[in-house]
């Protein structure tokens, strides 16, 4: 008789452990171990957090032990268990560690692979290949796509979180925070009475302070004391909530005829040709939102402008506005805006704008550009990559959570009686066109953060800390996840053989992106070269991560002060400049209502989180090599000098940009 050392090791989450019957069996190149209870008498075996060791008797030596298999049968009522890991160490030689991070429901079963990482071509025997291949027809039958909405990606197929599996739930303690978190911030952050005060205008701007006070920010407070002085307008595109739209203009559109005439007092003397050749003259253009039929909330029209904004990058680094338009078409109901302008007048077009990035911002880059993008991945990685696969252990720990935030994100912000058809001005039937728009506008180089920079011509950008500190996260990632693939994909033939990857991104291209056959145009339709495949994997963590803390992670502190990006606007755009009194102007901006819901559910999806997991960091040891173990703990390195860095840069700003800060990203889009 043979006796082997078992270790298991339940989760540390709540109602982790579990009073079912659990037995394992070892199976091995010479056969099978008994099949062992994991019990003891009068002991509290697979408790939450518990690592508990047993023996494991076999008739014969098992040779190379090829799997664990974990059987789970009821006792009294069902009980789930998760299993981290289990370890086993044979009685000659080196412990074997099968990693296992999932939940055992009902009469369930599992089989575990050690956990060094096989490509298929590694799993020479049939019995392996067999393995892999029912593991992929039992995550296929649990993972399948659905339509959300024509236009965009598709979506796991729940229609609410209770049809997920508990693999891809919230924990107890991620469901309690993120549920109790919205109630707090509407029942008692944010003044309930206000909630209810639909229709009611605020009589000045001081009286926004009346909700901004209970939960202070203190880029907040900064927006508070500068949000009308225009170089802080122009610093918001380089460094607020939204940096993406951003871009060098070196010729001015037909659709804009801003002149010379208009806005030299604002250039110190010089034309807008000498000052676009020196590549100091930049535009947005929120074209996307042209022709976007406004949200009615309670029988009240709202209003959606798509405005172009033209900008000046001065000798102190500024980004100073010269010249607004607030529609896409030129015409005399359509002025152009300028500093000069009465102050009111000015004040009321930039507020205009800042509405417009709001509800591009919401739905273009941070839903579509980051939530929709990072759930086509995830269903992907289950789908078509079994657990042993190199890159299912490389991506699983960035797509943690993201399915249930998403499918919560339709029914309880998205939905018809969702958060944002109750306040923003693009919820509604608005939603579906911007959302479609924004992903016709999509390409591969844009989701790759150098290639978008590149493209957008932003390099002479000054103080533009968004591009600086995003491309020495990309390149982090980059160096990772070349070296720790590396060890797997020796060369190109290596790529190109590795029909389990190949299935991978055909899943994503021709079934998540299948209603975006312009956006996939530019993807690589297979992998040939470790090049590609390298880029297109570091696309995916940094979308996941880096660009998802970009664009989420300062809502709160950009929209507290409601009037700095209002969620809607309840009066239609100014067709002229005749002066505007301060009280069209409270009647346009958002109500007492929408005012206190803004800054709920902004403060809900962008506040620190209490149980993150920060990017480099792996709560699940996936990969087990001690070479993977090196590049992760030198890419965790890497992250920390970018954060030194990040932090010495900081000391000297009075507005100090921490979004895309190592500490401040998370693994994956859980919120």
């Amino acid at each position: 008789m043979v006796t082997y050392r078992v270790t298991v090791a339940t989760g540390t989450s709540d109602y982790s452990g579990t009073n079912d019957y659990v037995y394992v069996t070892l199976v091995g190149e010479r056969g099978s171990s008994k099949r062992t209870l994991l019990d003891k008498w009068l002991y509290n075996d697979l408790e939450r957090g518990s690592v508990d060791e047993y023996e494991v008797e076999s008739e014969k030596d098992l040779g190379c032990i090829w799997w664990v298999q974990l059987d789970k049968e009821k006792f009294l009522v069902e009980d789930n268990w998760f299993c981290r890991y289990v370890m086993v160490r044979p009685p000659s030689g080196e412990s074997l560690v099968f990693p296992c991070y999932r939940w055992l429901c009902h009469n369930d079963s599992v089989c575990l692979r050690e956990g060094a990482a096989k490509r298929p071509t590694d799993d020479t025997l049939p019995v392996f290949r067999s393995h892999r291949q029912r593991e992929l027809q039992d995550r296929q039958k649990l993972y399948r796509w659905k339509v959300w909405k024509t236009g965009v990606s598709k979506c796991i197929d729940a229609e609410t979180e209770e049809d997920l599996h508990p693999d891809i739930k919230f924990d107890n303690d991620k469901r309690a925070d993120f549920e109790n978190s919205l109630h707090l911030a509407l029942g008692e952050l944010f003044l309930k009475k206000f909630v209810n005060m639909f229709g009611n205008s605020w009589d000045s701007l001081e009286s926004f302070q009346r909700i901004f006070w209970r939960v202070k920010s203190a880029v907040g407070v900064f927006v508070v004391k500068h949000w009308k002085e225009d170089w802080f307008f122009g610093y918001q595109f380089k460094n607020g909530c939204n940096p993406c739209l951003i871009e060098r203009c070196t010729e001015i559109p037909k659709k804009f005829p801003v002149t010379d005439t208009m806005i030299n007092q604002f250039l110190g003397g010089s034309t807008l040709a000498q000052e676009m050749k020196k590549g100091n003259i930049y535009i947005v253009d929120y074209k996307i939102l042209d022709g976007t039929v406004g949200n009615v909330i309670k029988g009240n029209q709202q209003y959606v402008a798509a405005p172009l904004c033209l900008l000046f990058q001065d000798p102190q680094n500024r980004l100073m506005p010269l010249a607004i338009q607030l529609g896409q078409h030129p015409g005399p109901n359509n002025p152009i805006f300028l500093p000069s302008d009465q102050e009111n007048l000015w004040l009321l077009a930039k507020i205009w704008v800042r509405s417009s990035d709001f509800q591009l911002h919401q739905v273009g880059f941070h839903l579509c550009g980051t939530h929709l993008l990072g759930e086509v991945f995830c269903i992907a990685t289950l789908r078509q990559l079994p657990a042993v696969h190199p890159i299912f252990k490389l991506l699983t720990p960035h797509t943690r959570y993201t399915l249930e935030i998403n499918t919560r994100a339709r029914n309880e912000l998205l939905g018809k009686h969702g958060v944002i058809a109750r306040v923003v001005a693009s919820g509604g039937p608005g939603l579906d066109a911007v959302a479609q728009r924004a992903f016709k506008s999509f390409t591969y180089r844009s989701i790759c953060f150098p290639d978008n920079l590149e493209d957008r011509g932003v390099q002479g950008l000054k103080e533009y800390f968004y591009q600086a500190d995003g491309i020495q996260i990309w390149a982090a990632i980059s160096k990772y996840v070349k070296n720790i693939m590396g060890l797997y994909y020796k060369s190109d033939c290596d790529v190109l053989e590795d029909m389990e990857l190949q299935a991978w991104l055909k899943d994503v291209v021709q079934e998540g992106f299948a209603e975006l056959p312009e956006f996939v145009s530019g993807m690589p339709t297979s992998f040939k070269t470790r090049e590609v495949l390298f880029k297109f994997l570091t696309m995916v963590i940094f979308t996941c991560s880096a660009q998802h803390a970009a664009v989420n992670n300062g809502q709160y502190d950009w929209s507290c002060w409601v009037p700095n990006s209002p969620c809607t606007m309840r009066k239609p755009p100014p067709t002229s400049k005749e002066d505007h009194s301060i009280e069209q102007l409270m009647d346009t901006l958002p109500d007492m209502s929408q005012s206190a819901i803004q800054m709920a559910f902004t403060w809900h999806l962008g506040r620190p989180l209490p149980n993150k997991i920060l990017l480099g960091f792996f709560e699940e040891e996936y990969f087990t090599e001690p070479d993977a173990k090196k590049i992760i703990a030198k890419f965790q390195q890497d992250l920390k000098e970018i954060e030194r860095q990040i932090e010495a840069r900081n000391q000297n700003l009075e507005l100090k940009y921490q979004y895309v800060q190592p500490t401040n990203i998370e693994n994956s889009i859980s919120i």
